[in-house]
């Protein structure tokens, strides 16, 4: 008892007291410090360790010093010196409470008061908000992509295919609303939960199942499930021949119609999904080379698995839709291979819609090779309007139109389109791109940035050279050299002569122009292949010709539409149509036949 009451009279209690409560003080007010000038998280560490290491430190120097009348003193002095008397431990209890309070009132206003920049400032602590549940309708679905439950891995081509010709049954269903393939497949492999991965495709139920195929027998197990409880609506198996695959279909999709229609008490009408092709062969052909060509993997394989299946059955209509569909986007993906892709194109759409004129991809594809068929954009729009109306959710159909209708000066129609290609497919990458772009033509450039930017995380750049000019002249000179690179992607791209042209767009562009198709030799290219290019060095005989009829409306190339060139191109290309529809919101015509677009 004699060493507690030793700590008693030296005060070691107290001190110790004291330490804590500052060094608890110092921790509180160094969290607000670090905070606001956005420290890292170590520095704290430290302080919190220093602090801790100095707790037995201060027991010690209190018991080895005292605070005299005399000033500090070691204890031997105290006992030794008469008139040597400790201060009394009232004035530490004082040190204690004012520290508590100085902390209290620290850490009070920190999170009560608001900080100068008003409630949003970034000094205010997060408020943390739960997101808001999203607003479902009851007849929506998702078809997950079927599990390859068979022993060969590389059978989840005809899983995956089975899945998506059930979505295309479901989308026939008048009231039925089916998220996209490209939204429902994002989920392949997922880990993610059922109703987590409904809630973030906004739909109420969700199919699934698993495909196992042996030879020519199937297995199929499907499932509808209603997401808002995990409660099964229907299930069921199948133990089929490969013969049987358009009845499992019809059988599935309608047992999926009477199982809502119960549920949800609305007359949703039956489906019936008719036999692509007796040759069962050809289908599975078909099966491979839609999905490479989906994938936009081996674009070769796939054209040449179709025109196996249309071998094996010429009046395999659906295979002779994606042959023409995947022959349209070769001529872009392999230019200069000396194979005419747009003439095969044709043939392969013109083909397909003898055999079946109801048909939407095929009249989708004429549409895109106005200049090819003679038809110009007149009959661009008149095939891609058929190709909409005969299949109204064709996204596709829908981007093409609004390309077409930007290429033509109709920005606010361009729009209209895309934003209905990005309704019935959000997850579509292309179609968020040229929104982007159509918006930036349109000048609304705030708007143009957001949907241009939200496409960075999937790292597609269809339409990226349409804002190099804004970064520059935004002053984001380093965020425009680096789109510039990627744009080009060969090696050595000289972007910096690209960027410093728009910087200089007064000066004489002879030497950039002259480096840039030295450059280009290479890779077979020149400054009228690279659209943006050639608007920052005014290449202008690369913006009348129909393939870059686009570059026409960039905010960069206003000067040119005020040129006899322009002019020329409008009169040639588009002035009928225009005089027939009406002149798009830009341009007006004047007197004698003139017209000025701004």
């Amino acid at each position: 008892m004699k060493i507690l009451g030793e700590l008693k009279n030296r005060h070691v209690f107290r001190i110790g007291m004291v330490y804590i409560v500052g060094a608890w003080a110092l921790v509180q007010l160094g969290n607000i410090v670090a905070t606001e000038v956005g420290a890292p998280e170590w520095v704290m560490g430290v302080v919190i360790t220093f602090l801790v290491a100095g707790f037995p430190i201060a027991l010690f120097l209190a018991w080895t010093f005292a605070w005299t009348t005399d000033g500090l003193r070691k204890e031997t002095d105290v006992a030794r010196v008469p008139t040597l008397v400790r201060k009394p431990g009232h004035t530490l209890d004082y040190i204690t409470m004012a520290l508590l309070a100085a902390v209290v009132a620290s850490v009070t206003m920190d999170r009560y008061m608001p900080a100068p920049g008003g409630p949003q400032s970034a000094q205010q602590p997060t408020r943390i908000v739960s997101e808001p549940e999203p607003v479902i309708e009851e007849n929506t679905i998702a078809v997950l992509p079927f599990v390859n439950m068979s022993a060969d891995d590389s059978q989840d081509y005809f899983s995956d295919g089975l899945s998506e010709e059930l979505l295309n049954v479901l989308t026939q269903v008048d009231g039925l609303n089916v998220a996209s393939r490209t939204s429902s497949f994002a989920y392949k492999n997922d880990v993610r939960n059922i109703r987590q991965i409904a809630r973030t495709l906004r739909v109420a139920n969700i199919l699934e199942g698993s495909v196992r195929k042996v030879g020519d027998r199937l297995r199929i197990t499907a499932q509808l499930i209603d997401t808002s409880n995990d409660r099964h609506l229907w299930s069921d198996s199948y133990d089929r021949n490969m013969t049987d695959i358009f009845q499992i279909q019809d059988e599935i999709a309608n047992a999926i119609v009477s199982a809502l229609t119960t549920e949800l008490g609305v007359g949703l009408q039956a489906v019936n999904v008719e036999s692509a092709t007796s040759n069962l062969d050809a289908y599975d052909l078909y099966l491979k080379a839609r999905e490479l060509f989906i994938a936009r993997e081996n674009l070769p394989n796939s054209w040449t698995l179709l025109e196996q299946a249309t071998h094996m059955d010429p009046q395999f209509a659906r295979a002779w839709d994606a042959l023409a569909a995947v022959r349209s986007v070769a001529t872009s993906w392999f230019p200069g291979d000396s194979t005419d892709h747009n003439a095969l194109a044709l043939a392969a759409a013109h083909r397909a819609l003898e055999i079946d004129p109801e048909l939407s991809m095929s009249y989708a594809v004429i549409g895109m090779k106005h200049q090819e068929t003679g038809e110009g954009y007149a009959g661009a729009i008149a095939n891609l309007g058929i190709a909409i109306e005969n299949d109204p959710k064709n996204a596709t159909a829908w981007l093409w139109r609004g390309i077409i209708f930007r290429d033509m000066g109709y920005t606010s129609k361009s729009i209209a389109d895309l934003e209905q290609c990005l309704s019935i497919d959000p997850a579509y990458t292309i179609c968020r791109q040229y929104l982007a772009s159509s918006l930036l033509n349109q000048g609304e450039i705030e708007a143009a940035i957001r949907q241009f930017e939200a496409t960075f995380e999937q790292n597609f750049h269809s339409t990226d050279a349409d804002f190099v000019s804004y970064y520059v002249h935004s002053g984001q000179r380093n965020m425009a050299l680096m789109i510039a690179a990627l744009i080009l992607r060969h090696p050595a791209a000289p972007i910096k002569h690209w960027i410093e042209a728009i910087e200089h767009p007064e000066e004489d562009h002879t030497f950039r122009i002259g480096r840039f198709n030295e450059w280009g030799e290479t890779f077979n290219i020149d400054v009228c292949d690279m659209d943006s290019v050639a608007i920052a060095l005014k290449k202008e005989d690369c913006f009348t010709t129909v393939v870059n009829a686009g570059l026409l409306w960039h905010p960069d190339t206003a000067y040119f539409r005020k040129t006899d060139a322009f002019k020329s191109f409008v009169n040639t290309h588009l002035m009928e149509y225009w005089q027939q529809n009406g002149f798009p919101s830009q341009c007006r015509a004047l007197d004698e036949g003139d017209f000025e677009c701004s």
